[in-house]
């Protein structure tokens, strides 16, 4: 009996984590779409910003902005690596983290430093035991995405250029592609090219922009607004992977978990058989001993 009432306890356990994992996943699903609608109506707008200032800048003395100004030497880059501040999501924040070491190794190979800027708990810790000293930390940023979380990310790098500390500002993030499909991905972010910007639309016919007053006076104001969109796609396109990625997490934990009782289940049944029969043995050879005796 002691073994049928430890399986009974392992399926109850069991049928509490379904529960709690189908709640995780209905919770996900509706953060998913949520977001999903925010990153696509914001994709088009940063497409259409990227095409219009790679449309100003073409033509335009890469020192007219110190923003467009690309460095003789790098000594010291700056990396904004972005994550979750929170687990459950398969291997969402290892796979943004493996690419982060990746780039790590890969400069330091190049004999530059590394000064690391973490948006999202679980990078930050990861590193942190780690001994990976970090410029600056933002552990629970991405428990609200907005513009003014994008604005303070994107000053972190632009102070570290404009000061001098770095010469170069590299962003991971994870795009989201679909539900299978989160690519981490390795943004640079300063100095910004024309080129990049380019690279950013699909192609088309270029379009020619009469500007008033002239585009160096506009791109002094747009430049670093330009930054702030990309790091807001960055943020969004994370946010976004994030939820997907729990999602989809969860909705395995939930099916890993029907398995599990329903194995459960037939081996209770069979202890249970085993049990009823050693008990019919007992009776039955009590009986043959009585007629017997």
């Amino acid at each position: 009996m002691a073994a049928l009432r430890d399986i009974q306890n392992k399926i109850s356990a069991v049928k509490k984590t379904r529960q709690i994992t189908r709640a995780m996943n209905m919770v996900a699903a509706a953060r998913l779409r949520q977001v999903q609608e925010r990153t696509e109506r914001f994709r088009p707008y940063a497409e259409k910003f990227a095409e219009v200032l790679g449309s100003l800048s073409e033509g335009i003395d890469s020192e007219a902005h110190p923003l467009l100004a690309q460095p003789e030497t790098v000594e010291r880059v700056g990396l904004i690596l972005i994550t979750a501040d929170r687990g459950l999501c398969g291997s969402f924040n290892m796979n943004l983290i493996l690419k982060a070491q990746k780039f790590l190794t890969e400069k330091k190979s190049e004999g530059k430093e590394v000064a690391v800027y973490g948006v999202g708990r679980r990078g930050i810790d990861y590193f942190r035991r780690r001994k990976v000293t970090f410029a600056e930390q933002m552990p629970g940023a991405m428990n609200v995405v907005d513009f003014d979380l994008a604005t303070q990310v994107a000053r972190l790098g632009l102070n570290a250029f404009l000061s001098g500390e770095v010469q170069e500002v590299y962003m991971i993030y994870s795009r989201f592609e679909s539900l299978i499909s989160m690519v981490p991905t390795v943004e640079r972010l300063l100095p910004i090219s024309p080129e990049q910007m380019g690279d950013e639309v699909d192609d088309g016919p270029a379009l020619e922009y009469l500007t008033e007053p002239s585009a160096e006076e506009i791109l002094v104001d747009l430049l670093p607004r330009y930054l702030n969109v990309r790091v807001y796609s960055g943020l969004l396109e994370t946010s976004t992977s994030e939820n997907g990625a729990r999602m989809a997490a969860m909705d395995n934990a939930t099916k890993n978990c029907k398995e599990l009782i329903q194995n459960l289940t037939q081996a209770f049944n069979k202890a249970r058989q085993a049990a009823i029969t050693a008990e019919l043995m007992d009776i039955v050879g009590g009986a043959e001993a009585l007629k017997s005796g």
